[in-house]
């Protein structure tokens, strides 16, 4: 069988486990923590990373940095996974969906401005499927009205925006904040694990201290105080030794990773491109600001009969394709409330994107093969 998903381990998690383990140092904070730190910061350009327990987490932080109050707008694309919204309502934020774009699941920002109120407080893009949104444009318009950007950067570890200057960047650098996954589905993993990259050096500080439940902890450890205590509003955002000693070992393995995943990914993209003209199948439209770190190759099918056919198709040989998100402004928790809005990409990419698997060790031929043999 050809799971959606599996897990890769590079070799050495285990040891580094063990490791951490024999020091005597499991609750985070220690030698994985700052290696992690240390290796995101020197490779992407990230101001200020902390490690924490998922990516949920590190919106939730951005959150909290930003001091949403209850009755601030926050615009979203509806296209994306329920944490996105999750830490600004749990704020009191009101959400404001946004469509994405049509050629890709991405928050359209030609479509933003005239969505920005005087209670607009922050935009959250979610560059999906680690493809890039179009960082210029949005914070432009960001800057124009005074906004905070969150990136969620939760599918997007070691991609890059190319800006008009032609200069590269990171994702999850451009914004003010940037917040990272490694979910066991992602291209590096911890199980569950997420990062908060602070891009703004005037949340440098508070961050730290959110981070470590509201107390100056880390400053104390560092010398910079006699003692630590309760100095702000916090939660337990830090995760253990365990988590960054096994991302440790997935990060020194990451270009290899990385080399297999854009081989699966290109031969995906090159051997089914007849068969999707001939099935009226798009295949991802990576724009030219963005670079590829092939977290996911996904097809748009026609209608949902199309999608459903195809997913059963392959089925048949024992193949796991997944479709993805219910726009957020159609689920149980949102449709009653926003139920006068329209936004056909978003319905689009709802009913007709099917993921196909994507990981270490696939056999992309047996994919393709099988794909092949289906016709409208």
């Amino acid at each position: 069988m050809i799971q959606f998903n599996k897990p890769h381990l590079s070799g050495n998690e285990t040891k580094y486990i063990i490791d951490a383990v024999a020091n005597l140092k499991l609750s985070g904070n220690g030698k994985y923590t700052h290696l992690c730190h240390q290796y995101f910061e020197q490779h992407y350009g990230f101001n200020k990373c902390l490690l924490t327990t998922s990516c949920t987490d590190a919106l939730e932080m951005a959150a909290l940095l930003i001091d949403i109050q209850p009755g601030d707008e926050v615009i979203i694309p509806s296209f994306t996974f329920v944490s996105t919204a999750n830490a600004f309502v749990l704020r009191g934020a009101k959400i404001v969906f946004a469509d994405s774009m049509n050629d890709n699941p991405n928050i359209d920002a030609d479509k933003m401005e005239s969505l920005i109120t005087s209670k607009t407080k922050a935009i959250v893009v979610v560059h999906y499927a680690g493809i890039a949104c179009d960082m210029d444009k949005i914070m432009d318009i960001a800057n124009q009205n005074n906004l905070f950007v969150i990136e969620d950067a939760a599918q997007a570890i070691d991609n890059f925006y190319i800006g008009k200057d032609g200069q590269k960047k990171a994702l999850g650098s451009i914004g003010h904040f940037g917040a990272f996954s490694f979910h066991e589905t992602k291209n590096i993993i911890s199980g569950e694990g997420g990062m908060l990259t602070i891009n703004d050096k005037r949340f440098e500080k508070r961050a730290e201290i959110i981070w470590e439940k509201g107390t100056n902890r880390s400053s104390f450890f560092r010398g910079e105080v006699d003692k630590y205590g309760w100095v702000d509003i916090g939660s337990s955002f830090l995760p253990s030794e365990i988590i960054a000693a096994f991302l440790w070992a997935q990060l020194e393995n990451l270009k290899d990773i990385q080399e297999k995943r854009l081989s699966h990914w290109n031969n995906y993209n090159e051997k089914l491109k007849n068969w999707a003209i001939k099935n009226e199948i798009s295949l991802p439209m990576i724009p030219s600001y963005s670079a590829n770190n092939a977290h996911m190759f996904y097809i748009v099918c026609k209608d949902l009969s199309v999608r459903t056919n195809i997913i059963n198709h392959l089925k048949e040989d024992q193949i796991n394709a997944v479709f993805h998100y219910l726009s957020l402004h159609k689920s149980p928790f949102c449709k009653d409330q926003y139920k006068n809005i329209n936004l056909p990409e978003s319905d689009k990419f709802t009913d007709c994107l099917l993921r196909l698997p994507m990981y270490y060790d696939l056999d992309t031929e047996r994919v393709i093969n099988q794909l092949l043999k289906f016709k409208i």
